[in-house]
């Protein structure tokens, strides 16, 4: 018999949420069932552990597994039926849009989000930045309910040395968008939100970033990216975990994971156009010139990134490395 179960995150099977005592009751009527939950979750009870498949709630066992008394003796695994990316899509995202706010950026990834879930939005940025505006105008477009927090450039040391100490990797490229991050947390925290809806995964599943247009070995470069994702997680989530909140990743629901690796490398970046697939599904929500436009990652525009070499500058004279290593 189940007992002091503890669920963070949320549970699902065949495409529904369960509440906690559902997920109890399985567990106690059904037990083998665990290995199909799909969702966002750490569940601790009498011994036992299990943490979604790709670990997006963090917890100490490992993503994917089932464990007992400290020993791996299962695994997470749900094998959710087979959909095109569309349905993949819409369903992971339709899980999820009971709660929370979406991190809106003006890229794609965020937008085909937000015009999805029909959230609050907001947008994080140093004034005049890049992300400010494309945010703004997409919120237009698209009818969405948008606030802007500013950054304040002056309180981005005090961010970065707060990154700095719960972050698993420390590089310029983590440490800024860990910073970004920072600031949407927070303002999710101030506003009674605890989960944050936000767009990562999809350029390492679809093929987003810029160098994957001069590859000569797309697939390999997707296969690495991908990987790393785990360690991307652990960074954000470590960010959000300073103001009690998280973030909830819907392009890392299985189903969309899976639908996008059936997906032959060469589609996903053609003609020029670098995540075409997803662009092809957002153009079902939104105006062709939100889902094809090119966007500057977080880290640059936020404008954190700027700010950062400025004060690597004026504190420490040489490579941003040697700044945050000064500041660790």
């Amino acid at each position: 018999m189940v007992s002091g179960l503890n669920l963070k995150g949320w549970v699902e099977v065949g495409g529904r949420r369960l509440s906690e005592s559902e997920v109890e009751k399985t567990l106690n009527e059904s037990p083998a069932t665990l290995s199909e939950f799909g969702g966002e979750f750490f569940l601790r009870w009498d011994g036992w552990a299990a943490r979604d498949h790709f670990g997006i709630v963090p917890g100490d066992c490992p993503a994917g597994a089932i464990v007992c008394d400290g020993q791996v003796v299962g695994a997470v695994d749900p094998q959710p039926p087979a959909a095109d990316l569309a349905q993949a899509i819409e369903t992971a995202v339709f899980l999820r849009k009971d709660e929370g706010v979406v991190a809106l950026s003006g890229g794609v990834d965020s937008a085909l989000v937000a015009a999805l879930a029909r959230r609050e939005c907001v947008v994080v940025g140093v004034e005049g930045s890049v992300d400010l505006k494309r945010a703004r105008e997409v919120a237009y477009l698209l009818d969405l309910s948008l606030e802007t927090a500013t950054i304040d450039p002056r309180r981005i040391e005090e961010a970065l040395a707060e990154v700095l100490a719960v972050i698993p990797r420390v590089t310029p490229v983590d440490a800024s968008i860990a910073t970004t991050l920072y600031f949407v947390a927070e303002w999710a925290k101030d506003h009674g939100h605890h989960v944050i809806l936000a767009g990562q995964g999809a350029d390492e599943l679809f093929g987003g970033y810029s160098r994957y247009l001069e590859t000569k070995t797309l697939a390999d470069d997707l296969e690495r990216d991908f990987s790393g994702l785990p360690a991307q997680a652990a960074r954000d989530q470590a960010v959000a975990a300073l103001f009690g909140v998280r973030f909830s990743l819907p392009y890392l629901d299985v189903r969309v994971v899976r639908a996008a690796m059936a997906i032959p490398p060469e589609e996903k970046v053609k003609e020029g156009v670098r995540k075409r697939p997803l662009r092809e599904v957002a153009a079902m929500h939104m105006p062709k010139e939100v889902a094809y436009r090119e966007k500057k990652a977080m880290q640059y525009g936020s404008g954190v990134m700027r700010e950062m070499k400025r004060l690597a500058r004026r504190r420490r004279p040489g490579r941003v490395g040697d700044y945050l290593e000064g500041l660790m």
